[in-house]
């Protein structure tokens, strides 16, 4: 089949996932500067009986007032045993409809809507719908990082923690889809030796770093070792000493104590957990094609405190979908949950 060339397409969540005021701004400004946001987000917290799920890639204030902190496979397992009656979600919209097809009777938030995700964008469900024609007979195989409207099209989800787990428990003769990264796609044929059809799908942050920057950057800092995530490019890859998602990056740091100075190839929300976990280490973030001296997610950092607090005085905006659209869904996320009850994840913070 021929393949597909992408254009980026803005984020723009779905009708039915729409709830976020127009007059956000205006709220905004109705918070008392005095206010005191962290007190004022545990007490309703309390009072919602809600969770507070952060990704390891949100500001350090909102991962520190968290219940659970992790990638998104800690959090989908978070949200599939919570008892609580609400779901914060700090993270970007395909995480917290991923709360939503997990729990259908709670009302789940979102700090900020435009909060979305390059990789999801880059494979609207009606382009990846006519082009999975092309592969009868596939099993289709998707990233978490899509929206639920994809996760309808799939048989089984994957994150970066377990997809090479979940491909090798396939039967060998089993033709396989792999969507919507083509980096993490890669990275799994080359650990599992299958070969798949991958969507060309990219994370804007793992893309940017820079293969030519970053050996410059390992002749000054010899001692260092690297470790990268397998959204980053090949040629980025190559260099690294270990390769994991997030959740095995940081139990890489966490385990080789040994180690003094690590360069980072992911987001540096993740410094952050690296950072409380060794305080004897120096933690260097890969240099990206940016300019600047650290990789940050866009769309991670539209939540703030400030938003987290509006979420929850307001109970706006709320993650919702339509009931087909949420069951098709489920099928492949509750595989993936099955999948993956073998694997042991890093203790985070509220397991």
């Amino acid at each position: 089949m021929k393949p597909l060339t992408l254009a980026h397409t803005p984020f723009n969540p779905s009708s039915e996932s729409l709830g976020q005021p127009s007059d956000l701004s205006t709220r905004l400004r109705t918070i008392d500067p005095a206010l005191d946001l962290e007190s004022e987000i545990v007490r309703l917290k309390g009072e919602m009986n809600a969770t507070i799920l952060a990704h390891y890639y949100q500001d350090a204030d909102i991962q520190d007032l968290a219940d659970h902190v992790g990638d998104s496979l800690a959090l989908a397992q978070a949200a599939a045993k919570t008892d609580a009656d609400v779901i914060v979600f700090c993270g970007v919209h395909f995480m917290a409809e991923t709360a939503k097809i997990l729990n259908p009777d709670k009302l789940v938030l979102l700090p900020d809507l435009d909060a979305g995700c390059s990789l999801a964008d880059r494979c609207p469900a009606d382009l990846y719908s006519e082009w999975l024609k092309g592969y009868p007979g596939h099993t289709v195989i998707n990233y978490i990082n899509s929206s639920a409207a994809v996760k309808a099209l799939s048989d089984i989800i994957v994150t970066s923690s377990n997809a090479v787990d979940i491909v090798r428990q396939l039967p060998s003769d089993v033709p396989i889809v792999f969507g919507p990264d083509r980096h993490l796609g890669n990275w799994v044929q080359t650990q599992t030796g299958r070969e798949m059809v991958l969507w060309p799908g990219f994370c804007i942050v793992h893309e940017q770093f820079n293969a030519r920057k970053l050996a410059q950057m390992r002749t000054a800092y010899p001692q260092a070792v690297l470790i990268a995530h397998p959204e980053c490019e090949e040629s980025v890859l190559n260099q690294a000493d270990f390769i994991g998602s997030t959740l095995a990056l940081l139990k890489y740091v966490q385990e080789h104590t040994e180690q003094t100075q690590f360069i980072v190839a992911t987001e540096v929300g993740i410094l952050h957990q690296m950072q409380k976990s060794r305080l004897d280490a120096e933690f260097l973030c890969s240099p990206p094609n940016s300019g600047c001296n650290c990789a940050s997610c866009p769309y991670m950092r539209l939540n703030t405190l400030e938003k987290l607090y509006l979420t929850m005085r307001d109970r706006t905006p709320e993650i919702t979908m339509d009931e087909e659209t949420r069951i098709k869904a489920l099928r492949p996320v509750q595989r993936m949950l099955e999948m993956s009850k073998n694997l042991a994840p890093v203790q985070q913070k509220g397991d």
